[in-house]
C-alpha cells in the first residue's frame, strides 16, 4: 500500500499545483478543479482496480486517474489542448477519458456516472465477462440528486459489482451539509438501497486503502454494490475561481480538515522513511515538469484542417461525400 498510494498521491498533488499555476498564467481554457485533500480516497480507488475494470472519475479524481493508469502526459494534453491526447484537444479538460484504458469520460459530477457505470457493468454481464468491477465517485452534494438515486437503485436491484465512493467534504459547492440532507451519516443510506456501506476517515491513507480494498473485493465476489463514504474536507475552493471563504474555520481545524499528504508524510517519518518520501516527491516533480515541456511543444487542433467527425469509419459518411 505505502509506496503505490504514496507515489500517486504526490504525483496528483504536484501536477494539480502545476495546473493551478498554468491556469493563473492564462494557459488553460475553461475551469480547473483540484482534488487537494482527496488524494488518499481517490488514489486508493484507482489503485485497487484491475485491468478490465471500469473507472468513472470525477473532477477531483486526479489521483484515481493516475493510479488506474492515465499517463501524466495525457493529463497535460487535456488541459493544454494538445491534439495528440485521447480527446484530441476537442473536449473540456474535466470530461476527458480513455475507453481503451477503461476510463469513462465524465458526463457530469452530479450523479450521472452512477447509472453510466451500471450500464457498462450490465453490458459486460450480457457479454459473459466475469470478475469485472466498476468504480465511480460522487460528492456529498451529488447524493441528493435523482441521477444518484436512480443509478444506485438500479445497481442494487441488479446486484451489479459497483463500488460507489462518496467524498463527503461537507459542502455542495458552498452549501453546508446540514442544508443538503437531514440524516446524521450518509453511509446510513446504504441500508435503504439494500447495499453494503462503509464509513472511513478520508484523511487517513491506510484506512482508505483497507476499506476500499474490502469494498472492491466484496463487489468482485458477487456481493452487489458497495457504498464507501469518506469524511474529509476540500482543501481549496470549488474551483480555482473560488476562494472557499464560506468554509467554517472550525471545520478547517478539525480532524476532517487534515491534509492526507501530511498524514502520509508523518507516518513515513515516524518509520524513518522521510528520505524515501522526499525521493518520491522529487521524482514526481520531474515527471510533471517533463510532461509540461513535452506537451507545450505539441500541436493544437486547427479548426480549418481538423476532421471533426466523432468516428473515422466509412459507410454513410463516405456515401454522402461522394454524392
Amino acid at each position: 500500500m505505502t509506496e503505490r498510494l504514496g507515489r500517486v498521491m504526490l504525483r496528483a498533488r504536484l501536477v494539480e499545483e502545476k495546473l493551478g499555476s498554468l491556469y493563473r498564467a492564462g494557459r488553460i481554457v475553461g475551469g480547473v478543479y483540484l482534488g487537494r485533500g482527496q488524494e488518499a480516497l481517490s488514489g486508493a480507488g484507482g489503485a485497487l482496480l484491475r485491468k478490465g475494470d471500469v473507472f468513472a472519475p470525477l473532477i477531483r479524481d486526479m489521483a484515481g486517474r493516475l493510479a488506474f493508469g492515465e499517463p501524466m502526459v495525457d493529463v497535460l494534453r487535456a488541459y493544454l489542448g494538445s491534439r495528440l491526447g485521447p480527446m484530441r484537444g476537442r473536449d473540456g479538460n474535466i470530461h476527458r477519458g480513455d475507453l481503451s484504458r477503461g476510463i469513462l469520460p465524465m458526463i457530469s459530477h452530479l450523479g450521472a456516472m452512477v447509472s453510466t457505470v451500471a450500464g457498462v457493468l450490465m453490458a459486460k454481464r450480457m457479454k459473459g465477462e466475469k470478475g469485472r468491477v466498476g468504480l465511480t465517485c460522487a460528492g456529498d452534494g451529488a447524493t441528493s440528486t435523482g441521477s444518484f438515486h436512480e443509478g444506485l437503485n438500479l445497481a442494487a436491484v441488479e446486484r451489479l459489482p459497483l463500488v460507489l465512493v462518496v467524498a463527503d467534504n461537507g459542502y455542495a459547492y458552498s452549501t453546508p451539509r446540514e442544508r443538503q440532507f437531514a440524516c446524521e451519516e450518509l453511509v446510513d443510506r446504504a441500508k435503504g438501497y439494500g447495499v453494503e456501506g462503509y464509513g472511513v476517515d478520508g484523511t487517513d491513507p491506510q484506512a482508505c486503502w483497507n476499506i476500499i480494498r474490502r469494498a472492491v473485493e466484496r463487489a468482485r465476489e458477487g456481493a452487489g454494490p458497495q457504498l464507501v463514504v469518506g469524511k474529509l474536507l476540500r482543501l481549496c475552493g470549488h474551483g480555482e475561481h473560488d476562494d472557499g471563504s464560506y468554509v467554517h474555520k472550525k471545520m478547517k481545524s478539525s480532524v476532517r480538515g487534515r491534509d492526507c499528504l501530511l498524514v502520509m508524510e508523518e507516518w513515513m517519518t515516524k518509520r524513518r522513511q522521510a528520505g524515501v518520501w522526499q525521493g518520491w516527491r522529487d521524482e514526481a516533480q520531474r515527471e510533471v515538469e517533463d510532461a509540461v515541456a513535452k506537451v507545450s511543444a505539441e500541436p493544437v487542433p486547427d479548426p480549418f484542417e481538423e476532421d471533426w467527425r466523432a468516428t473515422q469509419s466509412g459507410g454513410m459518411g463516405e456515401a454522402q461525400g461522394a454524392s
